[in-house]
């Protein structure tokens, strides 16, 4: 191979990975930057992760108020993120926000290393932005609240995981709106 042809081929990888490397779209850290990168119209959709379930809300397009919207039985990650792309779809989500179950010092447990897995292989797939959220209580919170509404302990069970998710989702409100 002639020189010219190996240097073409070298220029032609690192342009190829720089593409890579700046059309991900990142894990957000900063929170506030959120509303940048999001189109105009478009939703937020909260996260609540569980082994079990995963239980879904949505914001309204002004950020102001989190809907619980449905709750995934979880079978294999494959299904369990094409239902949430359909959900994601008919909803016009434009970012979601996925709850982080910290413990209650604050360190990191398995939990969350399984919410940082599932939303690193969600950007494989699209690319969106993502932002967690710190869900400390926020099912023990939700299932207070029902509990004081009398409700049963079969539909506490239906409605808990979407519930937590428009706890969750709704602290990001909140925050973006102060």
């Amino acid at each position: 191979m002639n020189i010219f042809l190996f240097a073409k081929n070298i220029t032609r990888n690192i342009n190829k990975t720089k593409k890579l490397l700046w059309s991900a779209m990142p894990i957000l850290d900063d929170l506030k930057t959120l509303p940048h990168f999001i189109e105009s119209g478009q939703k937020l959709m909260g996260l609540d992760l569980g082994t079990k379930t995963i239980g879904l809300a949505v914001s309204d397009t002004m950020f102001k108020i989190a809907t619980p919207l449905e709750t995934i039985k979880r079978t294999k990650f494959t299904k369990d993120t094409q239902a949430l792309r359909e959900f994601e779809a008919s909803h016009n989500i434009g970012a979601l926000v996925i709850g982080l179950p910290l413990n209650m010092d604050g360190s990191e447990g398995p939990r969350v290393q399984a919410s940082r897995a599932f939303a690193r292989n969600l950007l494989q797939q699209k690319d969106q932005p993502i932002v967690f959220w710190d869900e400390r209580l926020s099912t023990s919170a939700v299932t207070r609240t029902l509990i004081d509404a009398d409700m049963s302990r079969a539909k506490r069970a239906d409605v808990v995981d979407k519930m937590a998710a428009a706890y969750i989702l709704q602290g990001v409100l909140d925050l973006l709106n102060n």
